[in-house]
């Protein structure tokens, strides 16, 4: 599609005031058109008027239409320097339309929750699941001299992959016991009984109602998540995908690699984010966790959602049969995101990697990573459908270097020289086998995991995606078609 006359002449307006110093948000409506959204519109057309535009606009949009983050690949520490459109680090136009809503088996929104307060709507599962809706946009990765970038954008500016819009739920999800349906609800009937679904500890200080599930293979996290609407592929547990859109997410808002630094409410002088997310529920000792509930979750589904939208954490205090304090623990809430790392691994799907034994054991000593964003062909067995995006670090170890790459893989490629807080500060967790296997990754760490915990933490343990553990979940997500 062309742009017609009045459209280049807007277009030129826009071109001559970007010339004289003015910024993109500082300018008016042109003729009844916002510059922005006529931008848009731009650059989805085709043909030579969207080339010579582009031309035209090139020097300005990405420094006017982004904001990200970049750091130096050499340097251990993991504070990144903000870049783009200072006003985009204050107003952060992306995360800011990242918002809770009750989602119906169809994928529509039934309703928005209040941003402030989550407590006073329906969230039994009545009317949808209790879902975090990530708007659509824009994201591109770049390496020059040793610095690596991460830029978001609204506009689908050149060089940058779109990010589509997903839904993850607001908690660990549990699952609707008839049906067996993933569902990320507020419930606490024994329909909804998380954990193992053990009906003997309803009632005890370590009850499995209203908690999160566990103790279930990634094929039936997937096969319960498709349950929600048959036929449908849709409905899914925790996608790779929707893991990295919340790191990076993270990392451009808080201008950080590590997202188990501590807590801080307040803005900096210009306005930003800092600090992190705290260390989340990851502080018990493995004895203690053993012996309160056999390493399974403890925390509620909801404990925070007087949060609302929002980014913070809330104190939890476990108590045994006696009433007396096990442990303190600071919930975080990343966005209306309950505990997007700790407590227990989250299992995701879209992710294979194809480990072999070490060259001594007769393999070739290579762990390839491949991944596919097509939910209809997720499969347990083999790669047909996705692609190789590089190779993982062999050995367990804090991660020093990601894979990276045009897309931002963040799986580990080295891990040695790193701490928890030097470098990216997240933990991987090795599994070499003795023959040739299709693994799968769980991310976050769990409640024992510690300063290794994260949100790109990641184990491969439990590699099977048939295998199954008391600390191992997942969330819910719905992926538009």
């Amino acid at each position: 599609m062309a742009l017609t006359i009045e459209q280049e002449q807007i277009l030129i307006q826009i071109i001559e005031a970007f010339q004289n110093g003015k910024r993109i948000s500082d300018l008016p409506d042109v003729k009844g058109t916002n510059p922005f959204d006529l931008l848009v519109e731009v650059l989805d057309t085709d043909g030579d008027s969207k080339k010579a535009t582009l031309a035209s606009l090139l020097p300005y949009l990405e420094e006017q239409c982004s904001y990200g983050v970049e750091l130096s690949l050499t340097v251990s520490s993991p504070t990144c320097t903000r870049i783009g459109d200072v006003k985009f680090h204050k107003s952060l136009p992306v995360h800011s339309r990242i918002k809770g809503c009750l989602l119906d088996d169809d994928g529509k929104v039934v309703e928005y929750l209040d941003p402030k307060d989550w407590t006073g709507q329906t969230r039994d599962g009545s009317r949808g699941q209790v879902m975090v809706e990530i708007p659509l946009h824009y994201r591109k990765f770049s390496y020059d001299g040793g610095v690596f970038r991460v830029q978001l954008s609204e506009l689908p500016l050149p060089g940058y992959h779109q990010v589509p819009k997903m839904y993850v739920s607001a908690y660990e999800a549990t699952v609707q016991r008839t049906g067996n349906k993933l569902s990320s609800v507020v419930n606490n009937s024994v329909d909804f009984r998380g954990g193992n679904n053990n009906a003997a500890w309803d009632g005890t200080y370590h009850s499995f109602l209203g908690r999160p599930a566990s103790n279930i293979s990634r094929t039936n996290f997937r096969n319960y998540a498709r349950n929600r609407k048959a036929g449908s592929t849709e409905w899914n547990c925790m996608t790779y995908e929707a893991q990295k859109a919340l790191y990076w997410l993270f990392v451009v808002e808080y201008a950080t690699l590590n997202t188990q630094a501590a807590y801080n409410a307040e803005l900096t002088a210009e306005g930003y984010r800092q600090g992190g997310l705290g260390d989340g529920v990851t502080t018990f000792d493995w004895s203690e966790w053993e012996t309160f509930c056999d390493y399974y979750p403890f925390i509620p589904c909801g404990y925070t959602d007087s949060l609302g939208n929002r980014t913070g954490i809330v104190a939890y205090t476990a108590t045994n049969e006696s009433g007396e304090t096990v442990k303190t623990f600071n919930v975080p809430r990343y966005r209306g995101i309950e505990n997007p790392f700790g407590h227990i691994w989250k299992i995701v799907d879209g992710i294979n990697v194809k480990t072999s034994p070490s060259m001594e054991n007769g393999g070739d000593g290579v762990s390839k990573v491949f991944v596919c964003s097509d939910p209809a062909k997720f499969n347990d067995t083999g790669y047909d459908g996705y692609r190789h995006v590089g190779n993982e670090a062999r050995n367990s170890g804090y991660i020093k270097e990601i894979i990276g790459g045009e897309y931002g893989e963040i799986i580990p490629a080295v891990c040695s020289g790193a701490g928890s807080t030097t470098y990216f500060c997240d933990r991987f967790l090795s599994n070499i086998p003795e023959s040739e296997k299709l693994q799968c990754a769980c991310f976050g760490g769990r409640s024992a995991e510690g300063a290794g915990a994260g949100l790109i933490c990641l184990s491969q343990q439990v590699s099977s995606p048939f295998d199954e553990s008391s600390n191992i979940g997942s969330r819910l997500c719905f992926l538009p078609a």
